[in-house]
């Protein structure tokens, strides 16, 4: 991958710094997700579920982030629950949800 970042304007740079962030600071959890969705997969496989090998303990999918604060990309919200005041203020400033998705 070739990005010509001499040609890019401050904005894009920017934008483009932001979603880098972003990927980097959910790196981790698309892994765990990515593992397992491959270890439900190899357990069908044998016709089993993972609660079966799990001595009945259901494992549930902790839901992915949907929305990242552009000034912390740390910052997440999976849109469920009560809003977080990064949020909360992007909104009250009159700008749109779709604008803080991962």
């Amino acid at each position: 991958m070739n990005i010509d970042l001499d040609n890019m304007s401050l904005r894009d740079l920017r934008d483009l710094r932001n979603r880098l962030d972003r990927a980097i600071s959910t790196f981790e959890e698309r892994r765990k997700r990515e593992a397992l969705a491959a270890a439900q997969t190899a357990v069908r496989e044998f016709g089993f579920n993972l609660a079966d090998l799990t001595n009945g303990k259901a494992v549930r999918n902790k839901a992915a982030p949907k929305y990242a604060n552009p000034a912390d990309p740390t910052m997440t919200w999976t849109g469920r629950g009560r809003k977080p005041r990064w949020v909360q203020e992007h909104l009250d400033a009159g700008k749109d949800l779709a604008d803080l998705q991962i």
